[in-house]
């Protein structure tokens, strides 16, 4: 008995001498960066977080600005096109406003503007409509009955808007084509109308396409501009597409308490946000002072990779840590603390102890029961 105990003690303190050597555990050595001629300062370059780090970034910041051409853009009156359908009011004229009755619903009444353009009415005959404005159309009605109706009284409204439309792709609830109207229609508009699906949208990736040409546009940027969006207006043909999320993430890994993959549903994301989401530093098993984000993993065959470190055990790091932007595609990265490794060092030799008790325990019984 003796003897086993013995071997026990003997294996366990072999174990623990070389526990630094053998405890798992991710460990980033940034010492190794500034070696010349290593293989890591080829592909990697270690920055710190400080404030002059950040005045720097802050200074480089481009200010949002709206597309110029967008903004040279001015609604015109509506021209009315193939598809609309107008309700065409002759006052004291029931016959001329509503052949279907006036029973019916106005839709029964409109007048379509065909394939080839015209429409058709009582006493004007077929008409060129496509292209007229509202009231061309009214005028040109207007003088035509004069031959039929002593002074007559002519309105005219789209009551189906079929013409002219936008189109929306992507990441809204509502897709379907929105009409160009009497009244212009602003992108918030257009928006508000789809509703974005918050939780799935990349506010950041905007495109607006007209004319061949594509304006990439920041909403979240843009919403702290002022009359921002609404100064943009949309016109017949524009194309609208708001990019999903899924393929722009932060991933948290280490030591916090989820590991996870953060979208990336705005334009600025904190390395405090990123952590916060993923729960925080775990606090039993994190190295306040091992807190990195890498950058330019993908393209280091190009250029090193940057690695920016933060010191969390600073009174200034949580400041500094909520004024450093994280971008798609970084890894944020926690390392363990020394304790951590040891704990999970212990946990790998609790089967192996249970083992060695469990054949002891036998060999003891075996002897016991020989004797």
């Amino acid at each position: 008995m003796k003897k086993t105990v013995r071997a026990l003690s003997i294996v366990f303190a072999g174990l623990a001498l070389h526990a630094c050597v053998l405890a798992p555990g991710q460990q980033m050595h940034t010492e190794r960066f500034w070696q010349e001629g290593s293989t890591e300062a080829a592909h990697y370059q270690l920055v710190q977080i400080t404030p002059k780090l950040l005045a720097m970034d802050k200074a480089t910041e481009v200010p949002v600005t709206l597309p110029p051409e967008l903004l040279a853009f001015k609604p015109k009156p509506y021209r009315i096109g193939v598809g609309d359908s107008l309700y065409i009011t002759v006052w004291e004229h029931p016959e001329l406003t509503s052949p279907a009755g006036p029973q019916q619903q106005p839709s029964a009444n409109g007048r379509l503007v065909r394939a080839d353009g015209t429409l058709f009415y009582p006493y004007v005959g077929l008409l060129k409509a496509e292209g007229m404005s509202i009231e061309e159309l009214r005028t040109a009605i207007t003088e035509k009955l004069a031959k039929y109706v002593e002074s007559p009284q002519v309105d005219l409204s789209v009551i189906s808007y079929g013409s002219q439309r936008i189109t929306l792709r992507g990441a809204f609830l509502k897709t379907e084509p929105q009409p160009i109207t009497v009244m212009p229609l602003s992108l918030s508009q257009a928006i508000g109308l789809a509703q974005i699906n918050t939780e799935q949208a990349d506010l950041s990736g905007l495109v607006l396409s007209r004319d061949g040409h594509e304006f990439h546009l920041d909403l979240d940027a843009l919403a702290r501009v002022p009359h921002g969006l609404d100064d943009i207006w949309l016109k017949a043909g524009d194309q609208i597409f708001l990019p999903y999320n899924d393929r722009k993430e932060v991933y948290v890994v280490g030591e916090v308490v989820r590991q996870m993959a953060i979208p990336f549903k705005t334009t600025n994301l904190s390395l405090t946000q990123a952590i916060g989401r993923a729960g925080g530093l775990n606090e039993v098993t994190s190295k306040g002072k091992a807190v990195y984000v890498i950058r330019g993993v993908e393209d280091m065959e190009k250029e090193p990779a940057l690695i920016y470190q933060l010191n969390a055990q600073s009174p200034s790091a949580f400041a500094m840590a909520s004024q450093f932007a994280v971008r798609p595609g970084d890894v944020v990265f926690v390392g363990p603390a020394g304790v951590t490794r040891w704990n999970r060092f212990l946990e790998q030799l609790l089967p192996l102890s249970g083992l060695l008790s469990n054949a002891s325990t036998a060999k003891i019984n075996f002897l016991g029961n020989s004797n």
